[in-house]
């Protein structure tokens, strides 16, 4: 193998598999969470007669976007206080990426810094 891509030792395997045993178990119970949140959202509209005004699913997507978003660069998802510029720029860039690399978006990322 290249430097780049190293042959893992049994050790840091196990560690490979734990983590993404709980990378599969976090999505996991995300969606779930946002299906419920959808789910009940949808009762208490129609139980008020407003079944027309529950949120989609894309709705609650996008307030775990950005409270993830303010963690990953570590201001306070409730005020949007504190965070490192420069973590948001890299990660605004990283989404810009896969957008262009993956879904052929038709953006120029930000330069590197």
């Amino acid at each position: 193998m290249t430097e780049s891509c190293p042959v893992l030792t049994p050790s840091e395997r196990q560690i490979v598999d734990v983590i993404k045993i709980a990378d599969k178990a976090l999505a996991d119970a995300v969606s779930l969470a946002l299906q419920e949140a959808v789910k009940k959202a949808a009762e208490d509209t129609r139980a008020i007669g407003q079944e027309e005004s529950a949120p989609a699913i894309q709705y609650f997507a996008s307030v775990i976007h950005q409270r993830m978003y303010c963690l990953m660069c570590g201001a306070d998802p409730d005020t949007l206080k504190g965070g490192n510029p420069d973590i948001a720029y890299q990660v605004i860039r990283n989404s810009q990426n896969i957008a262009r690399h993956y879904w052929s978006a038709d953006i120029e990322p930000y330069p590197p810094r």
